[in-house]
């Protein structure tokens, strides 16, 4: 598989993309600059950290902003207004001044999954929530660095990347509860890969990981733990992916310039870009917010 760069963003921290299948876009965020991107162009550029989007099948756009969770409506910049706020704040976390969101998703039931990490990337003091609409449930305790999260193709399955344990760790989904259980470790990933950061499935129940430091994508057979397939990215510090396209097997894949060392940004002037990579396989979609109205 060709690795092909769409976008020479030079992002800081580029992050979180989805794909908005309605619209056929792919959106994405610099999280440390502040900024969602449509596709190679900057959407909106807010006031405090991004961690992670979702599309709502209301149209607008659902954040994770640093400890809050709040919706956006992408139609305000498209009709030339500046600043899309005011934002509908929905929930507020109760979290460390030195926590943010991090990566985060929808369930295929239309819960918001997001995942807190401390920013200094040291002490496990983040966790996993669940936002339904209307409450917020704490899922997990003890994160580091809330990283990938994935569904298998009957959604029974929850898989979820803590990045500093090295691990992905499966759990049973109860979709009418969204309620998790029965953890148990599936994969390792060895130092020499790099990572594991930001991942989707597809539809043969694959997982598909960004490998931080690693310079490439992997791709794994969580039932057998087995590693299945390399893809290289050149840049260095991958950070997630998605699958999106007309046919849902282009694979878009983000990455990072954050504390690169001069040698390596020489060595991978690219990072920082989009990427997209194009597979034999079918990508589980992107799940949309079920505002709570439609409830």
């Amino acid at each position: 598989m060709r690795t092909e760069l769409l976008f020479d963003a030079k992002a800081t921290l580029g992050e979180g993309p989805l794909w908005d299948a309605k619209t056929q876009t792919l959106y994405w965020v610099n999280i440390l600059e502040k900024r969602i991107y449509a596709d190679k162009e900057v959407l909106i550029q807010l006031d405090d950290f991004i961690g992670c989007l979702a599309p709502c099948k209301s149209g607008k756009l659902i954040l994770g902003k640093r400890a809050s969770i709040v919706t956006i409506d992408p139609l305000d910049t498209a009709q030339g207004k500046p600043d899309p706020s005011p934002q509908t704040v929905l929930s507020t976390l109760s979290e460390s001044a030195t926590n943010r969101i991090n990566d985060g998703k929808c369930d295929p039931a239309g819960r918001f999954i997001i995942g807190t990490m401390d920013m200094n990337e040291k002490d496990p003091n983040g966790a996993l929530y669940s936002f339904d609409g209307k409450q917020t449930t704490r899922l997990l305790d003890g994160v580091t660095i809330s990283n990938g999260l994935a569904w298998s193709a009957d959604h029974k399955t929850f898989y979820y990347i803590d990045t500093p344990t090295r691990k992905v760790q499966a759990f049973d989904y109860d979709l009418a509860t969204g309620q998790i259980a029965n953890p148990r470790t599936v994969i390792h990933v060895p130092e020499s890969l790099g990572w594991p950061d930001g991942m989707t499935s597809d539809t043969d129940d694959n997982l598909w990981i960004a490998m931080w430091g690693g310079a490439q994508v992997t791709k794994w057979n969580p039932d057998t733990g087995k590693l299945l397939e390399q893809i290289p990215v050149p840049a260095l510090q991958s950070s997630s992916c998605v699958f999106g396209g007309r046919d849902m097997n282009e694979l878009y894949v983000t990455s990072a310039r954050v504390g690169m060392s001069e040698a390596d940004l020489k060595k991978y002037p690219l990072s920082g870009g989009l990427f997209k990579v194009e597979t034999k396989v079918t990508g589980m979609p992107t799940f949309e917010f079920i505002d709570s109205l439609n409830r």
